[in-house]
């Protein structure tokens, strides 16, 4: 049975709910033309007003010098505002109902500068300006997913004030993907699992919920490995303080897991990479922290913290907004400016004293576009040739608002595709090829979508497969073809799989301790560095 790699699209109840949280109330969802806003542009806005709503005018208040646009009733408070006008009606059939569609334009801005902009809409009976995006569809479809996986009743969402909305946010400039990232050969690594370093030996390689003990210096140790792989870039899952075997949910942003090493250690990875060629990506949450950290404790035991507003208290079962009702993992409130000032602090100091290359950017769906814009130009300002790429689970309309916010998104996509095809045979090649060149032609090219086999957070690709190994042999010969720079985790080269009976159900099945020596299949690897060299032939030849 194929897994749901897109866990909110599951069933198709809840696509149903994606559908109908995305057209109800008053719904921009960073609709704008062009997507991607060039120096001398002028820029397109588009609105969806729900059967839910009723609406006799439309605004959009703008900022263009960084500050926080208000207004109300088309009348300007900071910066400008311009009218929208209705262009039409939508019949929708999953709804069963219409919707208006309204349009605006703002003016042309010059290269560098940052808008902000919240759009109104009200009526003429005097009742409140709703501001989009209202009602939080994100939300809604969370909080619909979380009940299907705990096989709960879908849960009622708690009343949400129209007057709040989103205060959107894009960045004009020319800025584009590092050269570099195009051709990238990224080895992602899963620190605790790759391993120990300095003679030391596993602490223990059962308890896949534990900690194993591998280490910054063990990774230094095999920089030699990666690099006769093939690998241009290390990927590393969470480096940071953390009460988990995973760091999804860290403490402290600013020092390294005591476990795993220390900034002497980091530094000396990053320096030991860069004489091998090879570039260093960190794996960091802007989404969400741990309940441990520090800042959280005091907001939550502390009404009058000014840490209270940096995340969203209600009156749902855990008491506040979390990753996916995960009550060690409260969300930060990234519309509040000195919530995204503090992250974007953190991610400038990394870039700033490790010199490292890039970040992958866990769950950006969570953030949203806006937050990312006001972050990439903050990396770009510090290391301009940085690669900074989302985790985006989500469908391709859905990852389109990051065109131009992010350098690229890891391609959930393809590695379903790439499953489809090589492991579950519910695919022909002549359909996955057919769906190569739909995707191709439905991203710019600018925007870099590394591809992958499986993951962290998937079964491995060997285990679903069957241990078929030339199905794998297969697979990763197609992804080598793939425009996007191919990313290979952590022992898939050398045949790594998974037992789920002994290591136990769930997400950490995928995590098994790295084989070394002659636990390796040294044929699946010779194979991969045969193939990895093929793809820098070929690129190579492409380029001139």
């Amino acid at each position: 049975m194929e897994e749901h790699i897109f866990g909110t699209y599951a069933t198709d109840a809840l696509k149903l709910v994606h559908h109908r949280a995305m057209r109800r109330g008053l719904q921009h969802w960073h609709d704008l033309t062009p997507i991607n806003p060039a120096p001398g542009e002028p820029i397109a806005l588009k609105v969806r007003v729900g059967p839910d709503l009723t609406v006799s005018a439309l605004a959009v208040y703008y900022t263009t010098d960084g500050s926080l646009p208000s207004g109300s009733r088309g009348t300007a408070g900071r910066g400008a505002a311009v009218p929208f006008r209705r262009v039409g009606v939508e019949w929708d059939s999953l709804l069963f109902d219409y919707l208006e569609v309204w349009e605006a334009v703002l003016p042309a801005q010059p290269d560098g500068t940052m808008v902000r902009y919240r759009i109104g809409g009200w009526a003429e009976d005097g009742s409140v300006e709703v501001f989009a995006d209202w009602p939080d569809a994100r939300r809604q479809v969370e909080h619909a997913a979380t009940a299907f996986y705990r096989q709960q009743a879908l849960p009622d969402l708690p009343p949400q004030d129209p007057a709040v909305g989103t205060c959107f946010t894009f960045v004009v400039d020319r800025i584009r993907p590092p050269d570099w990232a195009y051709d990238a050969v990224i080895y992602e690594i899963f620190p605790d699992r790759f391993y120990p370093g300095d003679g030391r030996s596993w602490r223990q390689t059962e308890d896949l919920n534990g900690l194993c003990g591998g280490t910054l210096r063990g990774i230094v140790d095999k920089l030699d490995y990666v690099a006769e792989l093939g690998a241009t870039a290390i990927w590393m899952t969470p480096i940071f303080p953390s009460p988990t075997h995973h760091g999804y949910d860290a403490t402290d942003y600013r020092s390294i897991e005591p476990r795993l090493g220390t900034a002497d250690d980091l530094r000396l990875l990053v320096r030991e990479a860069h004489g091998r060629g090879i570039r260093v990506i960190l794996d960091l949450v802007c989404n969400h922290i741990s309940h441990q950290h520090p800042l959280f404790k005091e907001a939550l035991h502390k009404p009058d913290s000014p840490y209270r507003a940096w995340f969203t208290f209600d009156n749902s079962p855990v008491g506040y907004r979390s990753f996916f009702g995960v009550r060690q993992m409260p969300q930060l409130n990234m519309q509040n400016p000195a919530a995204a000032a503090w992250m974007i602090d953190h991610a400038r100091y990394w870039l700033e004293t490790f010199d490292v290359d890039g970040y992958r950017l866990d769950f950006a769906l969570g953030p949203g576009p806006d937050f990312w814009s006001e972050f990439t130009a903050a990396c770009k300002e510090v290391r301009p040739d940085s690669f900074i790429f989302g985790e985006i689970v989500d469908v391709p309309e859905a990852v389109r608002p990051f065109i131009g916010r992010l350098d690229g998104n890891l391609d959930f996509m393809m590695e379903a595709a790439l499953r489809k095809t090589y492991a579950y045979r519910t695919w022909s090649e002549a359909d996955f090829a057919r769906f190569v060149a739909r995707q191709s032609a439905f991203y710019p090219p600018d925007f870099v979508l590394p591809t992958f086999l499986d993951n962290h957070d998937t079964d491995r690709f060997l285990f679903i497969a069957g241990d078929d190994r030339e199905a794998l042999r297969r697979a990763a010969t197609a992804q080598m073809r793939l425009p996007g720079p191919p990313v290979i985790y952590y022992g898939t080269e050398v045949g790594l799989s998974q037992t789920n009976s002994k290591h136990g159900a769930g997400l950490e099945a995928s995590r098994a301790v790295m084989p070394w020596g002659r636990e390796q299949d040294r044929d699946l690897l010779a194979y991969y560095r045969q193939i990895i060299a093929e793809r820098k032939a070929r690129r190579s030849v492409e380029a001139r």
